[in-house]
């Protein structure tokens, strides 16, 4: 079955399959031929490291299948809503927000960097009741068909919605409270960018929704001084 390009990127081109999405990491022709396919191996093999890790923790895309001579990683394509254009129009919008702080509180409290936190990255699906509470098989190309109890995780909550983060291409691992507050003004950034009319209130939201962080207040902290210092900056 053919594939199909549906998007391009600096860092990667998309193609599909039916319900398969196939990032292949694009090669850079300014770099030498040898550091660059090392330095794709090395990314193609963190995304799909991060991926697999996040899955445990929020709705992300299963990964089907990674290859690294090609760089590409095969994943499951999610059908619904990209928040950057429905976002504004949606009822329950504050709600959204509210779950996209908690992701994001998880994703940090696992020390997961996204690295691109906009809604660009994020898809809404309504959620098929059939499915909560059903365990859920995580394994996959890393486990080689061995199945693990804790691959095992529940599937649902008390919202009629999941909200999918996609794209870990920037993402990286770190405890450091200055990479999450970074990711936190990303997306704040994201939303005046794209949801002027509402940032405020969507921010006041998802930062509502982080709260669940073990880590909230000092990384909440330190967001003031990065913001301080982005405000210093544009001052020149």
């Amino acid at each position: 079955m053919s594939s199909k390009i549906i998007a391009r990127g600096a860092e990667a081109i998309l193609k599909r399959e039916e319900n398969v999405l196939i990032k292949e990491r694009a090669g850079k022709g300014y770099r030498l031929v040898e550091l660059d396919e090392k330095l794709r191996k090395q990314r193609t093999r963190k995304e799909a490291k991060l991926l697999e890790k996040a899955a445990r923790l929020i709705s992300v895309p299963q990964i089907k299948k990674v290859n690294e001579q090609t760089m590409e990683i095969e994943m499951q394509f999610i059908r619904g809503k990209k928040l950057s254009d429905n976002l504004d129009n949606m009822s329950n919008a504050i709600e959204v927000c509210k779950k996209i702080g908690e992701n994001i509180a998880k994703l940090h409290d696992a020390d997961i960097i996204h690295g691109d936190l906009t809604t660009s990255n994020m898809i809404y699906i309504e959620k098929d009741n059939k499915s909560n509470g059903k365990l859920v098989n995580l394994n996959n190309n890393f486990n080689k068909g061995r199945v693990d109890n804790d691959k095992l995780v529940k599937v649902g909550d008390n919202k009629g919605f999941r909200v999918y983060f996609i794209d870990f291409g920037l993402g990286f691992e770190s405890k450091k409270i200055e990479d999450k507050a970074v990711d936190l003004h990303l997306i704040k950034q994201a939303l005046e960018a794209k949801h002027f009319l509402h940032f405020e209130e969507f921010f006041k939201a998802i930062l509502e929704g982080y709260k669940c962080s073990k880590n909230c207040k000092e990384t909440l902290k330190r967001l003031e001084k990065v913001e301080k210092r982005g405000r210093y900056k544009g001052a020149y």
